[in-house]
């Protein structure tokens, strides 16, 4: 699970970026303004939760529930929010009708703040 969690959160920090980067140059001429803020605001999440991550992987050695469950909140919050986040950003430009994934990013960030807050409560529990 180390090592899976340590690879997870490279992956995300090296998309994040990427991401921030294609943002930065090539997706502002084809994104307007507002679109573009909300693209920037899902990648900043994601590499926030990549550190936070590779904190955790180094951290933890996963040999209870609580400490698989927060990276499993993490991980899957961070996903399914910067990715809807993306996805939505472009929806105008692909003349696609993704106004569905509206109510999913909030849960990606229910996730992310169920893994917050089991680290809390691992640490409140003195790891």
């Amino acid at each position: 699970m180390k090592n899976l969690v340590l690879t997870i959160a490279s992956l995300y920090g090296m998309t994040a970026v990427i991401l921030g980067a294609f943002g930065a140059h090539a997706f502002k001429k084809i994104l307007p303004a507002e679109k573009l803020a909300s693209f920037e605001v899902g990648v900043r999440y994601q590499m926030y939760h990549a550190i936070v991550l590779l904190a955790v992987g180094m951290y933890f050695q996963f040999n209870n529930g609580l400490e698989r469950s927060a990276a499993w909140c993490l991980i899957a919050g961070t996903f399914v929010f910067s990715v809807s986040i993306y996805l939505l950003s472009f929806a105008e430009h692909w003349n696609a009708n993704l106004k569905f994934l509206g109510p999913i990013t909030p849960l990606g960030g229910l996730f992310m703040i169920i893994g917050w807050g089991l680290l809390a409560w691992i640490f409140m529990k003195g790891k």
